[in-house]
């Protein structure tokens, strides 16, 4: 038992309530789009976007303790690592295992609905496995594929994985639902590597605040801001997405003062420190509040 709560690290387990909310977008679509979902299902897929999640976390943690990382970055609540492996070097092996072990989980899930739907599953889910096991080793070291895997992994894999989990298709309405999270967790990296640049730099990874600076990335990261409201509001004009759908935008008042503040602040991470704790709630409370409006509308 203590060894298991050391790797709640390593998990950060904090943060492991950003797949229910994905999930629970992409189910509210297969709701509205086909009228019912099968629940063990769900809790499957569930359980198999945690363990996805998990992998990296994980897997993360080990290469940022091999490569010395987590002993130069700036330690905020919400960036720099969770600080256990450097604390306690013994447990590196037992990360790399809980990584592996959970990336296992996840794929033998994804066999499961591959027997249940056929092969169209595929694509989404190798593409998902190759991005776990090769974002740190690889993907950190070109900005462009670092901006958008950790939003391709949770937006448009996960949202549109678990419509086609519960449906058997792909649907248009399950793409531009996918975009609201592509949009936000894109922006949740980008914003939490503000505080770990220099850092980053001195083991070769070259994302958007180090080879753009702060303040571009803070203009790329009101943008994608930017993009996830108007993709809702595209999608009900469009009738993609139901009215009730539009609950997503409840979370404007918290997103302009943080947009505002990434401008601001994009260099005083101290004071920036905050709206990285809402910019986390726009992840979460976004898409649960239009998986709420599609359930309405279901």
């Amino acid at each position: 038992m203590p060894k298991f709560k050391l790797l709640l690290g390593p998990m950060r387990a904090p943060f492991l309530v950003l797949p229910p909310a994905c999930v629970l977008l992409g189910v509210s679509i297969a709701a509205w789009t086909h009228g019912s979902v099968n629940v063990w299902r769900a809790i499957l897929i569930l359980i198999g976007s945690i363990a996805a999640h998990i992998s990296v976390n994980a897997m993360n943690e080990y290469f940022d303790f091999r490569s010395g990382l987590d002993f130069r970055t700036m330690k905020t609540p919400f960036s720099g690592g969770s600080g256990t492996l450097p604390a306690r070097p013994e447990m590196a092996r037992a990360a790399l295992a809980t990584g592996m072990i959970s990336l296992a989980i996840t794929g033998l899930i994804g066999l499961y609905l591959l027997t249940v739907w056929g092969w169209a599953l595929l694509p989404l889910g190798l593409l998902g496995m190759v991005v776990i096991v090769i974002y740190t080793t690889w993907l950190t070291q070109n900005w462009i594929l670092c901006l958008i895997a950790p939003g391709l992994g949770f937006g448009t894999l996960m949202v549109m994985g678990t419509a086609f989990g519960l449906s058997g298709e792909y649907t248009w309405t399950a793409f531009l639902g996918s975009l609201v999270p592509f949009f936000l967790v894109s922006n949740l990296l980008l914003l939490n590597q503000f505080p770990d640049a220099e850092a980053d730099r001195t083991v070769g990874r070259r994302h958007l605040p180090i080879v753009a600076g702060r303040r571009t990335s803070a203009i790329v990261y009101d943008l994608f801001l930017l993009a996830t409201y108007l993709t809702i509001i595209v999608g009900v004009v469009s009738k993609l997405l139901p009215a009730w759908s539009l609950l997503g935008l409840l979370t404007l008042p918290l997103a302009v003062p943080t947009a505002l503040a990434a401008l601001r602040y994009a260099d005083n991470m101290p004071k920036l420190a905050p709206y990285m704790g809402f910019n986390i709630l726009l992840n979460i409370t976004t898409p649960v509040l239009m998986a709420i409006g599609l359930f309405i509308a279901a």
